[in-house]
């Protein structure tokens, strides 16, 4: 018998093919397991009033002795919420304990100090990818279990040019960060690289740091001195219906950083800088640390302005996997992109499973879709990269000037398996740039209303 071989070259063609658009249904199983293992923490019914501890609301005098009473009151009792009553309080750093809710009420704001020293002792922190001894976060939580900040009222970091930001704009804190890079590079212990006082490292505003049953929900966290919500090492993770403002320098807005299960939804984020950021680590300290980030969930959000809508990077040196992004709106001529993957040769890092479905897309300045593997070092060392199953389906978009732009290493192809399912893409401005990957796949998919082959 006489083989086609062309004939059947088309056929396994057309069956892997087949295989891999399967893929863009299958992977939301585990989207909804993810889910479902969620389960935000729980509290006494027990209310500790921060101004039955001394806290006055007029904004000037300073309550961070008040908070931490409030906190440790309920901490003891067995747990409870520490209330922020109506009006607004001034504080320094507020460290959250173990089965306490920093409840902030409707009309309640926490004016957070911009004078360094009240985020002092330094802390065990991570800035950047590198963990390091800083500055206290403005809120922040070291190994502790069943924590939550809930409430309608505010979280003001009041970052501004003047004070926080400055060390980025005047170029104050490029010493300490070189000074940061290479004590992760050389191994230094941890306990060795100590900042704080007499530096410049900007703290995130809000950091719980290797913590269990975490919620956050109903508040407003606004002008961080860096990025805004900061989860690390952290799991079962729930934030809804928060809104993050800040155009600040580096002014992410909520960055799960080598976390597991997280569920971010029904949020609204207009920041400086990435609006959602997946991260598990920088370089030689990420890969000591070791753990990927994974299985997140982020869905109903509404992303405005920002560098990217959904962002994975840089710092994704220990992986990251099993990112699920839906029904999403992200519109504005100040978001750069929609999905936004970025690392180079000394991040390295792999990402894979990463799905997107009925995303709108008003307008993005740049691509709907960027990787881009010549960030910072680019390709300036020996960890390649590694990107495999990246699923769209049912995304639209009324303005870009790309769809597609993605900038793989040309000489090792590490990018693979990319798959774009019934989706529009409308008054874009440019074609494609393509480089360094191996597979992409579409299926019903139009630019310009011309369908694309």
């Amino acid at each position: 018998m006489k083989i086609n071989h062309k004939c059947t070259t088309r056929i396994l063609t057309v069956l892997l093919c087949l295989t891999f658009l399967s893929g863009c249904n299958c992977g939301w199983r585990q989207a909804d397991d993810i889910v479902s293992r969620v389960k935000p923490p729980q509290f006494p019914d027990k209310d500790f009033k921060i101004t039955d501890y001394g806290a006055i609301a007029d904004g000037l005098t300073d309550c961070t002795a008040a908070f931490e009473k409030a906190i440790t009151a309920a901490n003891k009792a067995g747990g409870g919420r520490a209330v922020v009553p109506a009006g607004t309080y001034l504080t320094g750093a507020i460290h959250l304990k173990s089965n306490v809710n920093l409840h902030v009420s409707e009309g309640a704001t926490i004016k957070f100090s911009t004078d360094p020293d009240k985020y002092l002792p330094a802390v065990w922190t991570r800035f950047e990818g590198i963990e390091c001894i800083n500055y206290s976060p403005p809120v922040y939580a070291y190994e502790q279990e069943n924590i939550a900040i809930t409430g309608g009222g505010i979280l003001d970091g009041q970052a501004s040019e003047i004070n926080w930001w400055k060390w980025n704009l005047d170029g104050s804190d490029l010493v300490d960060i070189v000074k940061l890079n290479d004590y992760g590079r050389e191994g230094l212990p941890v306990e060795k690289r100590v900042f704080g006082k007499g530096h410049y490292l900007r703290p995130n505003m809000i950091q719980p740091y290797k913590c269990k049953n975490i919620l956050i929900e109903g508040v407003t966290i606004k002008n961080s001195p860096m990025w805004h919500v900061h989860f690390v090492l952290s799991q079962n993770i729930t934030v809804r219906n928060i809104k993050i403002i800040g155009h600040g320098p580096n002014n992410d807005g909520c960055n799960p950083d080598s976390c597991k299960d997280v569920l971010i939804e029904n949020c609204f984020l207009d920041n400086g800088d990435d609006c959602v950021t997946i991260k598990s680590g920088r370089n030689n300290d990420g890969r000591r640390v070791n753990t990927p980030c994974e299985n997140i969930v982020v869905r109903n959000c509404r992303m405005k302005d920002g560098h990217g809508g959904v962002v994975l990077g840089s710092e994704m040196s220990a992986g990251v996997r099993n990112v699920f992004i839906e029904n999403c709106v992200m519109d504005s001529p100040n978001l750069r992109q929609a999905l936004r993957i970025k690392s180079n040769a000394q991040r390295g890092g792999f990402i894979e499973n990463i799905y997107m479905r009925n995303i709108e897309v008003g307008e993005v300045n740049e691509a709907i879709f960027n990787i881009n593997f010549y960030y910072g070092e680019a390709e300036n060392g020996p960890y390649l990269p590694t990107i495999r199953n990246i699923h769209f389906e049912n995304v639209t978009s009324q303005k870009s000037k790309y769809v597609l732009f993605l900038h793989g290493f040309v000489k090792k192809p590490s990018i693979t398996d990319i798959c774009l399912k019934d989706c529009s893409f409308n008054y874009v401005q440019s074609a494609d740039i393509v480089t360094g990957v191996q597979k992409i796949v579409f299926e019903n998919v139009k630019v310009n209303d011309k369908p694309v082959n």
